[in-house]
């Protein structure tokens, strides 16, 4: 019997790649697409897939909350190959207890390892075995309770498009009425933002409002020179240089040594 499988992934491109590949499989019964955690804990409760390509970063709700849910709600787990741009030590986890893993981007020859690793999963394994791996997995990777969340990837909308950024690549913010500019390397792209609430879901430990209109990467200041009346030049490693008012010179106190 064909495996009932289920992709979700809130990137259209990559379900439709991992559509392509799947359909083409007569061992598999594509039964369903998600593009975020919640719709798919619903279609998982629905359509009882047996198979489940699950993206780890997703907005709202991660692939890893999303199998938390399903563990404690669902008589029987499916199998799940995570989709995910983890680090190589992640990685290592997923070795030891995920079904297995695809690390975008992945090629053809990978993804039917995988699939083909899956299937001979499931002919041979219990349920018991394969919950008890996933159980792992999870327990290893579960964010701590309380634990505020970041973002680690922006949609940036524009002219037809979505520009997917990561958040470890922004060298600074800048505010534009309504709109933020995202300062990546040579590239600036608007995003409909304020940024206040852009700030807000920014890591404190990695960015720094440095006034009311700007927020620097800490990573990518090289150096900082007192100017007139409290004000600082804070000089990026590309060159930049971006003002830090007296008003938000506190912030740049730890950096100061002070």
């Amino acid at each position: 019997m064909p495996l009932r499988t289920l992709i979700v992934d809130d990137e259209a491109l990559a379900r439709d790649r991992l559509r392509s590949l799947l359909e083409k499989d007569e061992r598999i019964e594509l039964v369903g697409e998600a593009g975020d955690g919640a719709t798919a804990l619903r279609l998982c409760r629905e359509l009882q897939p047996e198979l489940l390509f699950l993206d780890i970063q997703m907005p709202e709700k991660t692939g890893i909350e999303a199998a938390t849910e399903l563990q404690s709600s669902l008589p029987k787990l499916p199998l799940i190959i995570f989709v995910t741009a983890y680090d190589t030590f992640a990685l290592k986890a997923f070795d030891l207890h995920a079904t297995d893993y695809l690390l975008k981007p992945f090629d053809r020859a990978r993804f039917e390892a995988a699939l083909d690793k899956a299937i001979a999963a499931h002919a041979r394994q219990s349920p018991s075995d394969i919950d008890q791996k996933l159980a792992s997995l999870l327990r290893e990777f579960a964010p701590a309770a309380g634990a505020k969340r970041y973002l680690d990837r922006l949609s940036i909308k524009t002219e037809g498009r979505v520009i997917l950024a990561r958040v470890e690549d922004i060298d600074w913010i800048g505010s534009a009425n309504n709109y933020v500019e995202i300062h990546i390397g040579k590239a600036q792209h608007l995003m409909r933002e304020t940024l206040s609430q852009l700030e807000t879901q920014l890591d404190p430990e990695r960015f720094l409002r440095i006034s009311r209109s700007t927020i620097v990467c800490i990573d990518r200041i090289r150096e900082i020179q007192p100017l007139f009346h409290g004000e600082h030049a804070v000089i990026l490693r590309d060159g930049a240089k971006l003002t830090a008012s007296r008003s938000y010179k506190d912030a740049l106190k730890p950096l100061l040594g002070k």
